[in-house]
């Protein structure tokens, strides 16, 4: 399904944070991307299935949770971190921060592909070998 992606900061990120960027809380509060709860219908998807978001930087797998800001047809929130920097274009176009709202997307369900913890996330996308 073709969405408009849009990423910014959350309180439940902010509050994940301080529990480590490590941690369980952290993972939980930010791998994940808002839906508007019909979209998840028409894509089959319940609360809490994987789904991969692709752009044309990259993909990455996170898990689905229905919008309590509804009804947003088309439109995906993923809060800012690891997970949606994947996926967002490094260019800052000279303002020294990249543009997070606005940015045309697939999502689709993804229900053999993991979410990856922090530590997985940055060894499969930055290691150097």
């Amino acid at each position: 399904m073709k969405v408009t992606l849009l990423t910014g900061r959350t309180l439940r990120q902010g509050q994940g944070k301080e529990y480590g960027k490590l941690s369980e809380r952290y993972l939980k509060s930010v791998a994940v991307c808002e839906m508007d709860p019909d979209d998840m219908k028409r894509l089959g998807i319940r609360e809490n299935e994987n789904v991969k978001i692709a752009t044309n930087y990259g993909s990455v797998v996170v898990k689905a949770v229905k919008s309590l800001r509804a009804p947003h047809p088309s439109a995906v929130f993923v809060p800012y971190g690891p997970w949606i920097s994947l996926v967002m274009s490094s260019k800052t176009h000279g303002t020294g921060m990249p543009s997070l709202k606005g940015v045309t997307a697939e999502v689709n369900p993804a229900p053999t592909e993991p979410v990856l913890s922090l530590p997985e996330l940055l060894k499969r996308h930055f290691k150097k070998e």
